[in-house]
Formats: C-alpha cells, sequence, structure tokens
C-alpha cells in the first residue's frame, strides 16, 4: 500500500515488454579491380650549349734586368709568371729572360642529344562479380586476380 491512498483500491498491473536484437557479419563480394601498371617511353631532345676551356700558352722573350724576382701576376685575363735567371757578370744582376703567358680560351658549342625518357601509369578496371549459386556463399578473397606488372 502506498501512503494516502485508499486501502479499498485494487492494484493494477502493466506488463512491460523488451526487444533484443541479435548482429551478425558476412563478407559479400560485389566487385572486383584490375590495376596494372603500363611503362610508357618518348624520345625528347636535348638541346643545351656546352662550354669547353683550354689554356694557350705562350713564351715571350723580355731581356730586362730586375733587383727580386718578380710575382706572378695577372693582367687583362693572362696569367703572367716570370723566369728569372742569374747571369754572371762582374756582379750578379738578375734579367728576366722570359715571360711564361697564359690566357683562358672558352669556347661555346651546341650539343644536341636524343634521350629515353619512361614513365608509368596506372590502369584500373572494374571486373563485375559473378553470382553465387543459390544455396552457396561467397568467400572472401577468392578468385583474385594478380596483374601483369611492366618494369
Amino acid at each position: 500500500m502506498y501512503p494516502g491512498t485508499d486501502d479499498q483500491t485494487p492494484e493494477t498491473l502493466i506488463p512491460l515488454a523488451a526487444e533484443e536484437v541479435a548482429v551478425s557479419k558476412r563478407t559479400v563480394e560485389t566487385g572486383r579491380v584490375q590495376v596494372a601498371r603500363v611503362t610508357h617511353e618518348h624520345e625528347q631532345l636535348i638541346d643545351e650549349m656546352l662550354a669547353h676551356e683550354t689554356a694557350e700558352i705562350s713564351r715571350v722573350r723580355v731581356g730586362q734586368q730586375v733587383d727580386a724576382i718578380p710575382a706572378v701576376r695577372e693582367e687583362g685575363g693572362i696569367i703572367i709568371i716570370p723566369i728569372v735567371e742569374e747571369v754572371l757578370v762582374v756582379e750578379r744582376r738578375l734579367f728576366v729572360k722570359e715571360e711564361v703567358r697564359i690566357r683562358r680560351v672558352r669556347t661555346m658549342e651546341k650539343h644536341q642529344e636524343s634521350v629515353t625518357l619512361r614513365y608509368q601509369v596506372a590502369e584500373v578496371s572494374r571486373v563485375p562479380v559473378e553470382k553465387p549459386d543459390a544455396g552457396t556463399t561467397p568467400r572472401s578473397g577468392a578468385g583474385v586476380q594478380k596483374s601483369n606488372q611492366e618494369d
């Protein structure tokens, strides 16, 4: 009995209902894809300027007396290396016997060459799945096809 209720009130029973669910999973193959790696080649012409550098060496007679050995110097892009010789006189004097002059010569030439370049693309195609016969269940991963790969 509940407080504040009449002792004569009949009790009413209310039935309760509950629903339950059972969940299960299965693998169903809906389609397949094939991926093929294909290598293509194309010719490309390379057109570049190539630089070559050589050295031209010349000897110049000087025949000049000096007091000390001159230093190597550069004049107008030419490196000058003095060659000194002692000459016996009643006294010793330094004479520049010759100079070796080195001039850098830069030439340009056009160079063309054809080279083969390769690149790859992926070709993807969808393969329809066959419907299983009645009473059989499809297997996951069954009959997977491998693609041919080209390096």
